[in-house]
């Protein structure tokens, strides 16, 4: 499992990478008033930059916007085979985020609390039901 990308912008920008820095995924901060291009923060400089300022930026791809989160509501996340050796897991719903696009995404906390996205869940279990 692993937790799918959200932002405030709904953007992420893709870089390819050079000779000394790897290829990686940026969250979008904003929009250049004057340009209309997308910032990313560079950390290196401590401020917000344009993306095509950088030699290996290739392209944006849509990111997620979360737009409310609601309480898991006793629902859990079960798969059949992602538990130790390959055994069924089951996992409590700690919240639903929703997205502007009106999708609700689980978020599941593990007894270490890690927490993480549902999303190749292999079922969802209501609150009060045993799995079927």
């Amino acid at each position: 499992m692993h937790l799918r990308y959200f932002n405030q912008t709904g953007w992420t920008a893709i870089f390819n990478g050079t000779e000394t820095e790897i290829g990686r995924m940026v969250r979008v901060e904003g929009w250049d008033p004057a340009t209309g291009t997308a910032l990313v923060v560079d950390p290196q400089r401590g401020a917000l930059r344009q993306v095509t300022d950088y030699v290996d930026f290739s392209h944006l791809e849509r990111a997620d916007q979360v737009v409310a989160a609601i309480p898991g509501g006793g629902w859990r996340a079960h798969w059949t085979d992602e538990g130790p050796g390959g055994s069924p897991l089951t996992e409590q719903v700690l919240a639903w985020l929703i997205t502007s696009q009106g999708w609700a995404t689980a978020i599941t906390v593990d007894a270490q609390g890690h927490v993480e996205d549902a999303d190749s869940a292999d079922a969802f279990i209501p609150p009060g039901e045993e799995l079927q």
